[in-house]
């Protein structure tokens, strides 16, 4: 009987153990990084868009190494594995923002892609925890206030918030104030987490995807295909509903040159030679672009991307 019982007791504790877990990134929020002047500027075809640098941030300011290192240990302690933000830099071929540019190769149309995207692109984390803190002094005491994110990094939704300010003490360093600020907020941090997690294992992570024309190209997306000369949009949009996780996704815009899809699901994983690999929004748009190019429609196609949760197809030519 005794056995039974430990039987039972464990079955719970090893299926949680056997969960998968997201990957996290921790980031300075971009109030942070504005506040302590860690920004640099970037043209976005023609708009001056400043966001946060991150790399000069890193290399700077050791008081945002002491912390995204401690709120990196909190959360290895709670099993959950993490990417380090400065590592991801690091390895970041070392191109300049204004050369990270995509094109047609027929109309030199151009789309941009930002350090920041380029850097989420490869670190591809399921979840980003920003971070803001700030340092409060009162006679010997120090305290500490902060506000922990977590946004999904794929649709950038807020999924998880933890905000307060932590007992006046007479601890000097950094890492300890932080730890004693948010030791009592980080279980149900991580809970809810998790639980977003689980969500989208169980219904697919959201995304976004659009179709557009190259302005030279002589079709569009009400020009009729396939035995039953149905609108391209139609079919397109008929395809979303057959790939996408349940069928669920949104058709936001329609035009005869372009549709807008959000709200797309999309597995984690998809089988490739027997192994289980990490879907993402661009390989999922490499399914439509194939789609699109066989018969009976032939059109030639170009993907790119923006950031992990957000891909366009630009038909007529690559």
């Amino acid at each position: 009987m005794k056995r039974i019982i430990l039987l039972v007791l464990l079955v719970p504790f090893l299926g949680f153990s056997q969960a998968k877990k997201p990957t996290i990134m921790v980031v300075p929020s971009d109030n942070w990084c504005v506040t302590n002047g860690y920004t640099l500027e970037f043209d976005n075809q023609g708009i001056t868009e400043v966001i946060p640098d991150y790399k000069r941030a890193f290399q700077e300011n050791s008081d945002l190494l002491l912390v995204v290192s401690k709120i990196n240990g909190m959360m290895a302690d709670r099993g959950f594995p993490l990417k380090n933000m400065e590592s991801e830099i690091k390895s970041i071929s070392q191109v300049s923002a204004l050369d990270a540019m995509r094109s047609s190769k027929t109309s030199g149309s151009e789309v941009a892609e930002s350090p920041v995207d380029q850097l989420l692109n490869q670190a591809k984390a399921d979840i980003l925890i920003q971070m803001t803190w700030s340092v409060n002094k009162t006679g010997p005491n120090r305290s500490i206030t902060f506000n922990l994110q977590g946004l999904d990094a794929y649709s950038n939704k807020q999924i998880a918030t933890a905000a307060g300010t932590g007992a006046p003490s007479f601890a000097v360093e950094l890492p300890v104030l932080l730890e004693e600020a948010v030791v009592s907020y980080i279980g149900p941090f991580t809970d809810r987490l998790q639980s977003h997690f689980d969500d989208l294992f169980l219904n697919g992570r959201e995304v976004s995807i659009t179709v557009k024309r190259w302005d030279d190209w002589d079709g569009d997306l009400e020009s009729y295909y396939g035995p039953a000369q149905e609108e391209l949009g139609f079919l397109i949009e008929d395809w979303m509903a057959e790939n996408s996780v349940n069928g669920r996704f949104n058709t936001r815009d329609a035009t005869e040159n372009l549709i807008v899809f959000d709200q797309v699901r999309i597995p984690l994983y998809f089988e490739r030679n027997g192994r289980q690999r990490a879907m993402d929004t661009r390989r999922f748009a490499s399914l439509l672009s194939r789609f699109l190019r066989d018969s009976p429609f032939n059109i030639e196609n170009k993907i790119t991307t923006r950031g992990l949760g957000e891909a366009t197809i630009f038909l007529g030519s690559k």
